[in-house]
């Protein structure tokens, strides 16, 4: 595991309150600086005339990266450094794969499903990484996806796991990962690729989705089972993301089923799920309408709200900076009802517009904008 910058100053000269502390020969003010600075590599641990053989061990342990990285075309397998990804961030998503048995009638049908298939969710198309081809006889393959043969497949320096049971398997990709991050151990170090064994559905789902939470780096199946296929791509983007970086999308002012100068005008933060699960219901009506997108730094409605990053102030901003009494002669604004607390307050810096109370989920939007627009 990475060493931070307190667990590298307890093995310095200040940490181990010596003679030598803080003497500013490595070019730092402290030694706590310099820790600070060689933990994130902006430093050479030679620099402090006064370092340990047992900080030079410890570090150089530390640096080496536990798990390899193998690479099929494009695809980036493996190469993880950490147990959780709030600790850092995990780095390649698990590989979904596919096997096609090319001695089969339909086998090419089953390529063209595959690739067909593709999901849209907070402004990302996800589908299926890789096909693995099997008994593969020198056919003429069209697929968009990345394909490889079996045999080929297994030329790589891949720890190959065929499920047998789900405790037996938890347990390895467990013990494996654990090993490779926190004792450095060689034998550990080989991206793991699991072979699903075939049963219902729901089963071979609810296994997968543990694998890939922990911590399988490739999941093969021999089934192309949409439903299944969807959920592990969406929980796969929800556990790849990067928990350093809010999914936002830009502030501004957003339009659906071309609307008018009279159309309904909506409103919502930046944050990237609300904006795509309010604009889908949007999309999804016949009804023109406008949707304004607040700057809140890619917060949610009531965290923003909470963090004081949603105010009476930014709306007002926004409005004016967006231009929208001059381009919309609509003076109703339906906001979310996770703040209808804000009204009044709303109102006060917004006198020329009347704040309506919407839905506290998105999905309810549908109904709540149909029934507005018959009181209208």
């Amino acid at each position: 595991m990475e060493l931070t910058g307190l667990q590298i100053f307890k093995y310095t000269p200040a940490g181990k309150k010596e003679e030598k502390a803080n003497c500013k020969e490595c070019g730092c003010p402290t030694c706590m600086m310099f820790s600070l600075k060689l933990a994130k590599e902006q430093i050479n641990i030679e620099k402090c005339p006064y370092v340990s053989e047992e900080l030079i061990n410890i570090f150089e342990k530390g640096k080496k990266h536990p798990q390899k990285t193998i690479e099929i075309g494009n695809l980036k397998i493996g190469g993880e450094n950490v147990l959780y990804r709030h600790e850092k961030t995990f780095i390649n998503r698990t590989t979904i794969a596919i096997i096609v048995d090319c001695s089969l009638d339909k086998y090419e049908e089953k390529i063209t499903q595959i690739n067909n298939y593709e999901i849209n969710r907070v402004n990302e198309i996800l589908k299926t990484d890789l096909i693995i081809l099997k008994n593969y006889k020198n056919q003429n393959i069209k697929s968009d996806v990345p394909f490889i043969t079996l045999e080929d497949l297994k030329k790589y320096e891949f720890d190959f796991i065929k499920e047998e049971d789900f405790q037996t398997t938890k347990n390895y990709l467990i013990n494996c990962r654990t090993k490779a991050i926190i004792d450095k151990d060689d034998s550990c170090s080989k991206p793991t690729c699991v072979f699903m064994k075939n049963s219902d559905s729901f089963s071979i789902c609810a296994r997968a989705a543990y694998y890939l939470c922990k911590y399988a780096n490739m999941l093969v199946f021999e089934d192309f089972d949409k439903e299944m296929i969807s959920t592990l791509l969406t929980l796969r983007q929800n556990i790849f993301t990067d928990p350093q970086k809010t999914l936002q999308v830009e502030s501004g002012l957003y339009k659906f089923n071309n609307p008018d100068k009279n159309s309904i005008i909506l409103m919502t933060t930046n944050f990237a799920l609300t904006f795509f699960a309010v604009s889908n219901e949007l999309e999804s009506i016949d009804i023109p309408s406008y949707l304004i997108i607040l700057p809140a730094q890619g917060m949610s409605v009531l965290t923003a709200w909470s963090a004081e990053t949603l105010t009476a102030e930014t709306v007002k901003e926004t409005l004016k900076k967006l231009n929208i009494r001059e381009q919309i002669n609509t003076r109703k604004i339906i906001i979310p009802g996770l703040i209808s607390n804000m009204k009044e307050e709303l109102s006060e810096q917004c006198p020329d517009f009347e704040f309506i109370e919407g839905t506290h989920e998105a999905s309810d939007i549908t109904n709540f904008v149909e029934n507005f627009i018959k009181k209208e």
